[in-house]
C-alpha cells in the first residue's frame, strides 16, 4: 500500500512509471531502418565506385578487351545480316521454282479441276494454279510477240498444241518429290502427259541444301562469337581479381562479406559489355542502312 501510495497521490513520477509499466512505448524501427537505407545506398555507391575505378584505371586492358567484344559482336552481327539477307534471296528463289503437270489433250476439263482440288488438299502444297490450253496459248503467244516467225508457224498449225497444266507450289521446296510421287500413282497415269519434276529436281535440292546450310552455319558461328565474347570478358575480370589479390586478402581479414568483394568485379563485366554493345550497335546502324537500301533495289 505504501509502495502505490505515491501513484494514488498525485506524485507526477511515480505516475509516469506506473504508466510506462501499464502501457510501455513500442520499440520505433524507424531510425534503424533509415541506418539500413543509408548504409546500403552507401555500400551500393562504394561497390559501383570501385568497379567503375577499376574499369577507367586499367586503360589499355580495358580498351583490349571492349575491342575484342566490339569485333567478336560486329562480325555476330554481320553474319545475321547476312543470313537475313541470304534468306531473303533464297526466298525469291524458292517463289519462282514450282512443279508443272502437264495433262493429255483429250483430258476433260473437270478431272484436271479435280486432281487440282486434291492437291489442294495435301499438306505440302501452299498453291495450286490450273492454265487451261486457251490461257496457255494467250500466255505463249505474249511470251513470244516479238518472234513473228514462231507466232506465224503456230497459226498455220491451225490447233492448239499447248496442253492443260496445273503450276504447284509446295511449302518448303523439299516437299516437291513428295508431290511427284503422289502424282505419278497408278490412277493418274491416263490423264498426265508429263511431270517437269525431273527438270528442276537438280535446281530444287540445291536451294534445299543452301538453305539448310546457312541456317546451321550461321548458328553455329554466331554461337561460337557469343562464347568468345564472354569467356574474353570473364578472363578479363580474373586478370583484374588476379591484380588485385592483396587487397582482397585485406578485404576478407578485416571482415569484408563476399558480395562486397565480389560486387566491383560484377560491375566492371557489366560496364565492358554495356560499352561494347552500345559501340558495336552505333558501327552497326550505316552498315544497316546502306544494306537496306541495295536489298529493296
Amino acid at each position: 500500500m505504501k509502495f502505490i501510495s505515491p501513484f494514488l497521490k498525485g506524485d507526477k513520477g511515480g505516475f509516469k512509471i506506473l504508466q510506462y509499466f501499464l502501457n510501455p512505448p513500442r520499440p520505433s524501427f524507424t531510425k534503424e531502418g533509415d541506418e539500413f537505407k543509408t548504409m546500403l545506398k552507401t555500400t551500393l555507391f562504394r561497390i559501383i565506385k570501385s568497379g567503375w575505378q577499376s574499369f577507367t584505371r586499367n586503360y589499355w586492358l580495358s580498351t583490349a578487351t571492349v575491342a575484342v567484344m566490339i569485333l567478336a559482336l560486329f562480325i555476330m552481327a554481320g553474319l545475321m545480316l547476312f543470313n537475313v539477307m541470304t534468306q531473303a534471296i533464297v526466298a525469291n528463289l524458292e517463289s519462282r521454282v514450282d512443279v508443272s503437270v502437264y495433262f493429255n489433250k483429250d483430258t476433260d476439263e473437270t478431272k484436271v479441276l479435280a486432281v487440282r482440288q486434291e492437291l489442294v488438299g495435301l499438306p505440302e502444297v501452299k498453291s495450286v494454279d490450273y492454265v487451261s490450253q486457251d490461257e496457255a496459248l494467250k500466255n505463249f503467244q505474249e511470251r513470244h510477240k516479238d518472234n513473228q516467225v514462231l507466232l506465224q508457224s503456230l497459226q498455220e498449225l491451225e490447233q492448239n498444241p499447248l496442253e492443260a497444266s496445273l503450276n504447284i507450289k509446295a511449302n518448303n521446296p523439299s516437299q516437291y518429290e513428295a508431290i511427284s510421287d503422289y502424282l505419278s500413282e497408278e490412277r493418274f497415269a491416263g490423264i498426265i502427259d508429263k511431270i517437269n519434276y525431273k527438270q528442276n529436281q537438280d535446281i530444287i535440292n540445291r536451294l534445299t541444301r543452301l538453305t539448310n546450310n546457312i541456317q546451321m552455319g550461321g548458328f553455329i558461328v554466331s554461337l561460337f562469337l557469343a562464347l568468345l565474347a564472354v569467356l574474353v570478358s570473364f578472363n578479363t575480370v580474373r586478370l583484374t581479381m588476379f591484380t588485385w589479390r592483396d587487397e582482397i586478402s585485406v578485404m576478407r581479414f578485416v571482415g569484408a562479406s563476399n558480395w562486397f568483394i565480389r560486387g566491383p568485379f560484377m560491375v566492371e563485366g557489366v560496364l565492358y559489355g554495356i560499352v561494347s554493345a552500345v559501340t558495336t550497335i552505333i558501327l552497326i546502324f550505316p552498315v544497316l542502312y546502306l544494306v537496306s537500301a541495295k536489298i529493296t533495289n
